[in-house]
């Protein structure tokens, strides 16, 4: 690892958002003062995450001007003398040292940080979803640095996980990990992922490195459903409207009883409804792929009492999370391909180019590349 730094001394660039329709703007930011508890990254990579494109199209409200992107690695440029930030297992920081970081940063002292829901901190700052401004203005991915702010959960990446697997660890792959910690045990159970976007995927594989005796993945997207029996689905079904397929499969697997587990990565209400459905007795719902408003789910609470079912909501992640998704990548990098997930790179510059292949493949990411990284 490097000992010096590179360009934390001079000025750095950055992509800023101004608003949906409008192209990126490359701009310079001055040398950065840091704060207490403070550091600055040198970033390697960036890859676009759906909520990213939500913004970039006008689907997300976003302050702006902003710079997007929160699944962001690279390596510590600089630190303030005398007390380094230590990582999220006590290990003092380093120059060089190669890290992803919690896509928000908490203040660990109001009701919610102390009641473990860091994630939901009443003073939250939020990578890449920040306005820009003088106080702290480098705070998404695509720039060639990004500036941490006291309370960020930092982790050190082993340099034989590639960028391309790391980069989505801080988002989709701790988003997941959550979820799976909600769901509790899943050996020698049946699993139902709905989606199989990166969350999905994602989920499936974890399902089955869990040790999941069935995972059955649902999309619309028969492409997509093609991903997922490379990332441990037992099975898959192509969701049609009577939902028939889904029926004949998860009561042919579960002898007629219903899924032990369902995760909702899709943010469909049609999904939720057919999820609901297909619980067992005493089965979970984990709800994760909701993030924007929907039409209303109607719910029958006499059926979530007498069938003992559990229905929660994940939304961020706790510091935990990210260190099971670490771990969890180095563990499975041979065994699922992760790495061809990112099917294309592009360079700082050419963001919106970026965004807008992203759009229109709906590929599921794309890496961004500082010039020079």
């Amino acid at each position: 690892m490097g000992t010096t730094m590179t360009k934390a001394a001079t000025k750095t660039r950055a992509m800023v958002f101004e608003g949906p329709g409008r192209p990126l703007e490359l701009k310079q930011f001055p040398p950065q003062t840091l704060a207490a508890g403070e550091l600055l990254v040198e970033i390697t990579c960036t890859t676009l995450c759906g909520s990213d494109l939500h913004s970039y199209e006008g689907r997300r409200q976003t302050p702006c001007p902003t710079i997007l992107g929160h699944e962001i690695i690279g390596r510590v440029a600089e630190l303030r003398p005398g007390d380094p930030p230590r990582d999220l297992l006590g290990h003092p920081l380093a120059l060089g040292d190669r890290v992803t970081w919690s896509v928000a940063a908490s203040c660990g002292a109001c009701f919610y940080c102390e009641r473990s829901l860091p994630q939901k901190c009443e003073h939250l700052f939020k990578y890449g979803h920040e306005r820009t401004d003088p106080k702290h203005p480098l705070s998404g991915g695509l720039a060639e640095h990004c500036r941490l702010a006291r309370g960020t959960a930092i982790l050190r990446i082993p340099d034989t996980l590639p960028d391309e697997v790391a980069c989505p660890a801080n988002c989709a792959t701790a988003t997941v990990a959550a979820a799976m910690r909600a769901a509790g045990d899943v050996r020698d159970r049946v699993v139902l992922v709905q989606g199989a976007g990166m969350l999905g995927l994602t989920a499936a594989a974890m399902a089955r490195h869990a040790h999941a005796r069935e995972v059955i993945v649902s999309d619309v997207d028969e492409q997509r459903l093609a991903w997922a029996e490379r990332f441990g689905a037992t099975h898959t079904v192509q969701v049609e409207p009577e939902g028939a397929e889904l029926t004949d499969t998860v009561s042919h697997l579960t002898q007629g009883r219903g899924v032990d587990v369902a995760l909702e990565m899709s943010g469909s209400v049609a999904a939720i409804k057919a999820g609901l459905e297909r619980l067992r007795i005493g089965g979970r719902y984990i709800l994760v792929g909701t993030v924007f408003p929907t039409p209303d789910v109607a719910l029958q609470p006499e059926m979530i009492v007498r069938r003992l079912l559990r229905i929660e909501g994940v939304h961020n992640y706790s510091p935990v999370d990210l260190i099971r998704a670490i771990e969890f990548l180095t563990a499975t990098q041979a065994e699922y391909p992760f790495a061809q997930l990112v099917t294309r790179r592009f360079p700082l510059v050419e963001a919106d180019a970026a965004f807008r292949f992203a759009l229109e493949t709906k590929a599921p990411r794309v890496a961004v590349i500082p010039t020079g990284a």
